[in-house]
């Protein structure tokens, strides 16, 4: 089974639930290679103990080609802009970058009735 690296932006309510969902998961062939997050939160705590580098923006786009899904759960629409003009920048036409609705369908598929907190940001996608 092909790997995919991905990488989660944003560990707050949204994103430690979205992590907490994939480390349950057994044999997916999914590999969560960093996180990003600022603030001392529950999902940081949970990827540190995991093993998984809390890394920069500057060091993901380092990765290049390498990481396969980036998964900006930020809520902020700054930290979005910025990311993807980063990527832009570096060349990347690989690496996806998904939201929080994408996050969302993916939970609903893996999850036994877990579901991503409901946020009210008023950030349009």
């Amino acid at each position: 089974m092909e790997r995919q690296l991905i990488a989660i932006v944003g560990l707050g309510r949204v994103g430690s639930t979205f992590l907490a969902e994939l480390l349950g998961q057994q044999n997916t062939g999914v590999e969560i290679v960093a996180v990003v997050e600022d603030a001392n939160t529950p999902g940081l705590e949970l990827a540190k103990a995991s093993g998984i580098k809390n890394a920069s923006i500057d060091e993901l786009v380092a990765m290049g080609n390498s990481l396969d899904i980036l998964f900006d759960l930020t809520h902020d629409a700054t930290a979005r802009k910025v990311l993807r003009e980063k990527l832009r920048v570096s060349g990347n036409l690989h690496t996806i970058v998904a939201t929080e609705n994408i996050a969302r369908m993916i939970l609903m598929l893996i999850s036994s009735g877990a579901d991503l907190p409901k946020l009210n940001t008023g950030i349009e996608y």
